[in-house]
């Protein structure tokens, strides 16, 4: 009855105000096509071109007059930030917009698991449909090509297929929720150096075999609803008005049905902007730098001088009308989808999520002297060294900046699983505080944070160490990238001067990227623990105290020094470029199948994480030897947990080709698949392996080739840890 009142009143409402059933586009029982081409036959040319760009700074146009609201947008990825001003960057300073801040995506790649990446999605999800969000700006897919860039901790690591299997359920939990996902920076934005203007220039093997796949998994597989354009060039034209992405690539050959919004300011011509592929301009200043002037936004490139080109002739009007509908099957997707839920802000169960995503993520990279898990009633006096054990790593890092309504520490998730009482805390080293797009010098004397941390050390039964990165800028932050593959704040040196007083350290270090290590040969423990957002306190003393067993793998290598790198082995230009040109002189050999094929040995190889478990891979079997074009083969391996722990372990599926017309990597990762074992347990897995595993992209042929010949499936537990290797042959 209630709901029968509503209607009633509603289309009241709308007689009143000049509608009438008639009008298809308020009908939600309409399908969504039905109800844009209804809609666009009722627009004038100037409520058409409203919908092109912004009306503050995270929010576009709708049309009024049919009751067609504007659309709302929010950076993330993890997590739904604050409340911007409507004309500036300042923050409004609401009292009721604090969120749950969710691991950063590396750490999330790092679960290999896409079961959490859904419960990753969906939470998030629901905290931007409460906050009455229409678009979640990310997650973000660009891939991990050095370990400079200072915004690889919101991406998803070094390899497109890990990439696009766990960007897909990530925007399927975020769209359930009528919030629609934003996949970021389309394409190439591998660096923050020089973003704004690089030209990149790279060869189409490696856009469609690297830097494309996860990108196109979002579009064909997650049937994302937007997507960003990146700041930088490619091939000569601006990413976020670029025929080849956009038009070419995007919308034609993916079949795209969405709408692309520009990164803010992203936009530098109109007829490029019309013609290319943009369909919502966000953020550009006007006239250049200069904001809050008089109609500011009338003056973006797709506003009023998009409207005097299209009225001139100077664009057809069928260009004006494929960016409305694909705005208004937006707008219909999100601020006016039927029964879309209420969503919900920061409550246990989002915390719980954030809380396991970062226990998934944790990778074990050291455990040579046993020390983890630790016995907490074997030590007496436990100092604990640091400023990242205490600082707000939520804040700073750019876009993805959180006001969060939790955040627990590592030193007091450590102190409540242990005991305050025997914990002593010193930060040892320290930085200046968060500030975008420089440089602040620390408060304190490094020295003397040193001397004292050294000291505390020398009488402590165990250390445990907290440092690595942190979010202010050139660290891992939006803006700029970092400047030395060193530790910065004088890390090495504090570790070096704590090794030499204390052999019972525990190291746990936050960042969301790859470091320099040269104290490692005297370590005996060693976490790569992410930036965990909430619940990052809890989840380090969950992994530390053994109540949760590290099963995380990395998504990226760590090499052993900079030029070990594949975008450092080729000089400036390859990396960061010449200022106004960047050349990918590493092409398809990016990540761990640069250091495989050149034999260069990694720090630590993509795919590699301990466990407090042991597992036994058994022997591999292929239930054929050769395939044709249809056929699917499949491989099986045995893995028993011969420990007396529960523990999770990552089966990794690796492709070699043995002979091809083309250069090919030693290995591509091409399945993988999370496994939980009991004590004693043992369960096979098994893989579907088909031609479309096998191809590359031929830059001779300039399409997907797969080869006849002969070649390998490799079963590992990390790019270089290959347990079984089992040939077989394409006719």
């Amino acid at each position: 009855m209630t709901i029968r009142i509503l209607t009633l009143s509603l289309t009241f409402l709308f007689s009143i105000c000049g509608y009438s059933q008639a009008q298809i586009y308020l009908d939600n029982s309409q399908p969504i096509e039905t109800r844009v081409k209804d809609a666009l036959s009722r627009m004038t040319l100037e409520e058409k071109v409203k919908l092109t760009t912004a009306q503050s700074k995270f929010s576009s146009h709708g049309v009024p007059r049919l009751g067609i609201p504007e659309i709302w947008m929010s950076d993330g990825p993890h997590g739904v930030r604050m409340e911007i001003l409507w004309d500036s960057w300042n923050h409004a300073k609401w009292t009721n917009d604090s969120c749950t801040a969710f691991p950063a995506l590396t750490c999330l790649a790092a679960t290999w698991d896409p079961s959490v990446s859904y419960l990753y999605g969906n939470a998030i999800g629901e905290e931007a449909r409460y906050r009455r969000k229409d678009v979640l700006l990310g997650p973000g897919v660009n891939i991990y090509r050095t370990p400079l860039n200072g915004r690889n901790f919101e991406y998803m690591g070094e390899d497109p297929y890990l990439a696009s299997k766990m960007v897909v359920p990530y925007i399927q939990g975020v769209q359930r929720n009528g919030v629609a996902a934003c996949v970021k920076h389309f394409a190439l934005n591998n660096q923050e150096k020089w973003r704004n203007h690089i030209n990149v220039e790279v060869s189409d093997r490696a856009l469609n075999e690297i830097y494309l796949p996860a990108f196109k998994a979002a579009v064909q597989e997650g049937k994302v609803w937007t997507i960003m354009g990146a700041y930088n060039q490619v091939r000569g034209e601006y990413a976020c008005h670029n025929d080849l992405l956009l038009n070419k690539i995007l919308k034609k050959d993916w079949g795209f049905d969405g709408t692309v919004i520009s990164d803010w300011g992203g936009t530098h011509n109109t007829r490029e902007a019309a013609l290319n592929g943009l369909d919502i301009e966000m953020g550009t200043y006007t006239n250049g730098f200069t904001s809050n002037v008089s109609a500011a936004y009338d003056n973006y490139y797709l506003a009023s001088p998009y409207l005097k080109m299209l009225k001139a002739g100077e664009i057809p009007l069928s260009n004006i009308d494929d960016k409305a509908s694909r705005i208004l099957r937006l707008i219909f997707r999100t601020a006016m989808a039927q029964n879309k839920p209420f969503g919900s802000l920061a409550n246990d169960e989002h915390h719980s999520v954030a809380r396991k995503v970062g226990e998934e993520g944790i990778v074990l990279l050291k455990n040579s002297a046993g020390l983890l898990p630790l016995n907490a009633a074997k030590y007496k006096k436990i100092v604990i060294v640091g400023e990242n054990a205490t600082r707000k790593l939520t804040e700073g890092g750019g876009s993805s900046e959180l006001k969060v309504k939790k955040e627990v520490s590592p030193l007091e998730g450590i102190s409540n699983k242990f005991g305050k009482a025997k914990i002593t805390y010193t930060m040892g080293y320290a930085s200046g505080d968060v500030a975008y797009d420089k440089v602040l010098p620390p408060k304190y004397n490094t020295d003397s944070l040193r001397t004292v941390a050294i000291k505390l050390a020398q009488e402590a039964d165990l250390v445990i160490y907290v440092g690595g990165l942190n979010k202010n800028s050139q660290q891992d932050s939006e803006g700029d990238d970092r400047k030395s593959y060193e530790l910065p704040f004088d890390q090495n040196q504090l570790i070096s001067g704590l090794q030499q007083v204390n052999k019972n350290i525990v190291m746990v270090m936050l960042s969301g990227n790859a470091y320099e290590m040269p104290w490692l040969n005297k370590a005996t423990t060693l976490i790569q623990a992410w930036y965990l957002g909430s619940e990052s306190g809890n989840a380090i003393a969950n992994i530390l105290s053994g109540d949760v067993n590290p099963s995380g793998k990395l998504p990226f290598s760590f090499p052993v020094k900079l030029t070990d790198n594949s975008a450092h082995a080729f000089g400036e230009i390859s990396y960061p470029g010449d200022s106004t040109n960047q050349y990918y002189k590493d092409d398809i050999l990016v990540g761990y199948r640069w250091y495989d094929t050149k034999k260069i040995a990694s720090q630590y190889p993509f795919g590699f994480g301990l466990s407090y478990s042991k597992f036994l891979y058994g022997k591999a079997k292929i239930d054929k030897t050769s395939i044709k074009d249809n056929d699917v083969l499949t491989v099986t391996v045995p893995v028993k947990n011969t420990s007396n722990i529960a523990g999770k372990e990552v089966i990794q599926l690796y492709i070699h080709d043995k002979k091809s017309s083309e250069l090919r990597p030693e290995k591509e990762l091409k399945a993988f698949q999370k496994v939980e074992l009991l004590p004693g347990e043992e369960k096979i897995i098994s893989f579907k392996i088909d031609k479309s595993s096998l191809k590359f992209y031929s830059d001779n042929k300039k399409q997907w080739v797969a080869e006849a010949g002969k070649f390998s499936a490799l079963i590992g537990s990390s790019s270089r840890d290959i347990k079984s290797s089992l040939d077989f042959i394409l006719e």
